[in-house]
């Protein structure tokens, strides 16, 4: 397989654009589903169905559904909604493990396999304007027991878990999708309640997702945690997670304030396994080609997507999908 392919492997695109489809067949990682492509359970299956036959490698076929306010299929679901991890996790566990299978066999039932949950942040600040309810609890230790239900209960339908947003969004005070906030707390801090769930699960999780986040723990230079080595090296050497790093959409205010090939070039060389891109728009896929081409004369950027690749290709080969 040539470096190309394989570096397209490392990303999950959205239908927005319609670059998607050409991607696929060059090896596309992934794709990501929002609300505006579930208008019906036939159509949504027919794209599922379309998107598997352009593909050259079977896709990640992944969406974000949590519950509450982050849920895609509520234009197929007749007036029910699922309950926010908050809420859900207030009626009880067995309720949690309940309404999960219920979220898994739903996503299963239309082919996805991938889904960007649980919500493992702490939400410490009470006006945390994108966390609040999507976190099962303020007490890390809730929401360890809490990722343990939830993530095995996906396993056990067919879906991968995805934990997300390490090293954690519940102390930020802004939401990372209009700018980039800034968590300045010591790293025994972070550690001890918001890092607390991800060390946790670090050894049993299959994806973990980084967050768009100023943390000053580990860059006093304003970087992003998601194109941060040092939040990543901390991440696979201090918590031993061995499994796929995955960005937080790269569209988000969080990460967009440079020119977006650095972007990418700066999260492969950090460390990054993969990226999501909640569009697939031409300048999303010359982003691709761009470092394809650059990758060809660097040796360092050629030796980090051959790793990443190895690190997809493992789980999808583990979880079936290859």
């Amino acid at each position: 397989m040539d470096l190309k392919t394989k570096l397209y492997q490392m990303f999950i695109l959205g239908t927005d654009g319609g670059g998607y489809e050409k991607a696929l067949a060059n090896g596309l990682g992934g794709i990501i589903f929002f609300t505006k492509d579930i208008q019906s359970s036939d159509e949504f299956r027919k794209l599922i169905s379309d998107i598997k036959s352009k593909a050259l490698i079977p896709p990640f076929l992944s969406i974000d559904q949590e519950g509450g306010r982050v849920e895609r299929t509520e234009n197929i679901h007749n007036g029910k909604k699922y309950l926010s991890a908050k809420f859900a996790f207030e009626k009880g566990e067995d309720f949690l493990r309940t309404q999960t299978r219920e979220i898994a066999e739903e996503l299963k039932s239309y082919g996805l396999n991938l889904n960007f949950a649980p919500c493992i942040d702490v939400n410490t600040n009470p006006d945390n304007p994108i966390i609040g309810e999507r976190a099962f609890s303020n007490n890390p230790d809730d929401v360890i027991k809490c990722e343990k239900i939830v993530s095995q209960t996906y396993r056990e339908n067919g879906i991968i878990p995805c934990v997300k947003h390490f090293p954690g969004h519940g102390d930020a005070d802004a939401d990372s999708h209009l700018t980039l906030p800034e968590i300045d707390l010591p790293l025994y801090e972070m550690e001890q309640t918001h890092i607390k769930p991800f060390a946790a699960c670090a050894k049993t999780i299959e994806m973990i997702m980084v967050a768009h986040l100023h943390c000053t723990c580990f860059e006093r230079e304003v970087i992003p945690t998601s194109l941060s080595k040092n939040a990543i090296s901390y991440l696979r050497n201090k918590l031993g997670f061995n499994g796929v790093i995955i960005s937080d959409d790269m569209i988000m205010k969080g990460v967009t304030g440079g020119e977006p090939v650095q972007a990418c070039e700066k999260g492969i060389r950090a460390g990054l396994n993969m990226f999501i891109y909640r569009n697939s728009t031409p300048e999303t896929i010359e982003i691709i080609e761009s470092i394809a081409q650059k990758a060809l004369q660097d040796e360092e950027l050629r030796q980090n997507i051959e790793y990443s690749y190895e690190k997809i290709h493992d789980l999808k080969k583990r979880k079936n999908i290859l």
